[in-house]
């Protein structure tokens, strides 16, 4: 089993954590993470505007489902995403590509990925387009008799992600991760025995990190309120969120944790 974590960005606050089967990738749970803790931030009030993550929660799936909830991703694409084939653009109006001989391979359809149940969209020009072309060899291989190939059905998603991970919004998100959930990890894993979890089953699991996750949070309310007697300032009865009323939440995976079953 492994764990996931959310944290605000404005005060360090744990907003969620759960234990996961071992056998689901990052990506597959981020949908249950976001609407849960979409659900517990709007219950007191709070407008949720930005998620931030690791690779490991990239999807086209996910950048879909993050802008129907209206959130903005900043979530790094995997290497291996391409937007297009080398030396081919996209015209999105007209939705086909062009390569470098200005011939346009058209869509053709929709369908699911036999692997690994991706949605992805196929182009493919017909055999008369490639039939005289001057690079016909080397663009379509020995055997191919017409150029075909397939992107991911969220490209347009993907590009807008990519462009806000790019920005100088983007950066400043990348460094708020790795400063935030770090010491976080750092603080469950060495002081509060989240190292190790001897329990049979994940309830029980969730059981042990969900009494972690409260430790901490009433850790820093406790810092929280002895700084601001001290300073004369009245107390709040929300005193974690009210400060920042449209804040950021990182979500990321913590593979330190051992579950023994």
């Amino acid at each position: 089993m492994h764990s996931q974590l959310t944290v605000d960005t404005a005060n360090h606050v744990i907003s969620d954590i759960k234990a996961y089967h071992a056998d689901g990738k990052d990506n597959q749970q981020l949908a249950d993470i976001v609407v849960r803790v979409q659900c517990r931030l709007r219950h007191v009030g709070l407008v949720w505007e930005n998620c931030v993550a690791d690779t490991g929660y990239s999807s086209g799936e996910n950048y879909a489902f993050l802008e129907e909830r209206h959130l903005k991703s900043f979530i790094p694409p995997h290497g291996t995403y391409k937007g297009c084939p080398g030396g081919f653009s996209y015209n999105e109006i007209e939705d086909h590509y062009v390569c470098s001989q200005g011939k346009i391979i058209p869509f053709k359809k929709v369908f699911y990925e036999t692997k690994n149940q991706t949605k992805k969209k196929e182009y493919r020009a017909s055999k008369k387009v490639c039939v005289d072309c001057p690079i016909r060899r080397e663009c379509l291989g020995k055997s191919a008799q017409e150029k075909k190939f397939t992107v991911t059905y969220y490209r347009a998603e993907c590009e807008r992600n990519i462009a806000r991970v790019n920005s100088p919004q983007g950066r400043y998100m990348k460094a708020k991760r790795q400063s935030t959930v770090e010491p976080i990890f750092g603080t469950l894993t060495q002081f509060m025995g989240l190292r190790k979890v001897n329990t049979i089953g994940i309830k029980q699991a969730n059981k042990c990190m969900q009494l972690s996750a409260i430790a901490y949070n009433l850790k820093k309310y406790l810092k929280f309120i002895e700084k601001h007697s001290k300073s004369g300032a009245a107390s709040l009865r929300f005193p974690f969120y009210r400060f920042k009323a449209v804040i950021e939440v990182i979500i990321s995976p913590n593979k330190q944790f051992v579950f023994r079953l």
